[in-house]
């Protein structure tokens, strides 16, 4: 008689339900719909509490454990197995121009990675858990990536709850409002390990034909807040050698910006991504303008370096032009290295279900760069369709969610093993 087949081939054949999967993530699209087919839903806003409640059924309808933090991050357990969890999970509040797949695909895949092993009635060895994240964008409180930041201890809840949003609500008073306001406790549960799916919202896997990026890390973000006073003035009346125009100096630090990157090569980025000037009239020098800046590098010392001599260039600027700069630090992380032992999985997985593969740093932030800091944790990308992301073209073709979401289960159940060692 021939033996039945090991617990490591049943789970090898699993795969993930396509339709059921594309329907979750459509059926979440549908809360907050803008122009152009993409979401709108800031971070504890109604639309967010609306997206929040329907996944958070889902999770139930799964007979997961389903608990909320004391910043509104949402861990849902399945409890099986023992020891830690395997986690997987990313966000589900979007910029206010997002996309459909943005954060949500992460998600919405973790909950399909727990239900396909329901259905085919596979109990792995340690529990899974799904985890949605707050205001991971910080497009209305920052800093971004906030919810997994106090999660792991990076920042304490009482600081974090008495953030105000950009419209002016204190953080912890709206999650009251929306009634996200939870009892667990952060920091919280330390996983076995942590793999966040998600789009590239670049144009590198699509450019090289690859399906499948095996994320290596993340690279450092600087954000800051600049303010700009200047002398307002007739626009016709005052001689351009006496103006003191902070509009015009908003355009060169913009300039400055870009020929930085330029010297400084491929992995350096800079961004001037909202600007808005006083008063805003069309024959008024403007009073004040307040711009912000983002910095991005993935070698640590670069982008101190990119930091300083912004910082001399404010200065230099500022006394050319006779205006004060003022700075505000709005969020600051160093470039992070995932884990290899991750990363190797992800990738031979990639392999064996025949999709081409290739190693990559991202461009972007990521919870799964805050959960790198308490235990091994990795990423995988799928490409984006012209590399458009934060805007509501946002797409990524099913056959690539697929794919990537059967990644993410087998790399889920193979970390459950007793072949990946935390130690």
């Amino acid at each position: 008689m021939s033996a039945g087949p090991t617990t490591s081939s049943r789970s090898e054949a699993l795969r993930i339900d396509a339709s059921r999967l594309m329907d979750r993530i459509m059926g979440l699209a549908d809360i907050s719909p803008i122009a152009g087919g993409g979401n709108c839903r800031l971070a504890l806003t109604d639309e967010d509490k609306h997206g929040r409640d329907l996944v958070v059924s889902w999770m139930r309808d799964l007979d997961m454990d389903v608990s909320i933090d004391a910043v509104g991050n949402i861990i849902a357990i399945w409890n099986v197995g023992s020891g830690s969890p395997v986690m997987t999970g990313s966000h589900i509040d979007t910029v206010r121009t997002g996309g459909k797949f943005d954060g949500n695909y992460g998600v919405i895949a973790g909950l399909e990675v727990v239900e396909t092993c329901q259905k085919n009635g596979f109990t792995p060895s340690r529990p899974l858990a799904v985890a949605v994240f707050t205001d991971e964008e910080g497009a209305r409180f920052a800093p971004d990536m906030l919810g997994s930041l106090v999660y792991v201890g990076g920042m304490t809840t009482e600081e974090a709850l008495d953030i105000n949003a950009i419209d002016g609500p204190r953080l912890g008073d709206e999650l009251v409002r929306i009634g996200y306001a939870g009892s667990a406790p952060c920091p919280g549960l330390v996983p076995h390990a942590f793999v966040e799916l998600h789009i590239e919202q670049g144009p590198l896997l699509e450019a090289n034909n690859v399906r499948i990026g095996a994320v290596t890390g993340v690279q450092g973000i600087s954000w800051q807040e600049v303010t700009i006073v200047g002398q307002s003035n007739h626009a016709g009346t005052t001689p351009m050698s006496l103006r003191h125009d902070p509009t015009y100096v908003a355009a060169e630090i913009a300039v400055f910006l870009r020929k930085l990157s330029a010297s400084y090569g491929a992995h350096q980025v800079c961004t001037v991504g909202k600007v808005d000037v006083f008063p805003n009239l069309i024959n008024v020098v403007a009073a004040r303008v307040t711009m912000t800046l983002d910095i991005r590098n993935t070698d640590e010392a670069l982008l101190q370096r990119a930091e300083q001599e912004v910082s001399e260039f404010l200065k230099e600027v500022a006394s050319s032009e006779g205006v004060s700069i003022t700075t505000k630090k709005l969020a600051r992380f160093e470039p992070v290295e995932f884990d290899n032992r991750v990363i190797d999985v992800i990738e031979k997985i990639s392999i064996s279900l025949d999709n081409t593969t290739q190693r990559m740093p991202s461009g972007a932030g990521h919870d799964a760069q805050m959960l790198a800091r308490v235990c091994p944790a990795a990423m995988i990308f799928v490409p984006s369709v012209n590399g458009v992301s934060h805007n509501a073209a946002e797409h990524t073709d099913t056959d690539d969610l697929v794919a990537g979401a059967n990644i993410l289960l087998q790399s889920m159940l193979a970390l459950c093993t007793t072949e990946f060692d935390r130690v």
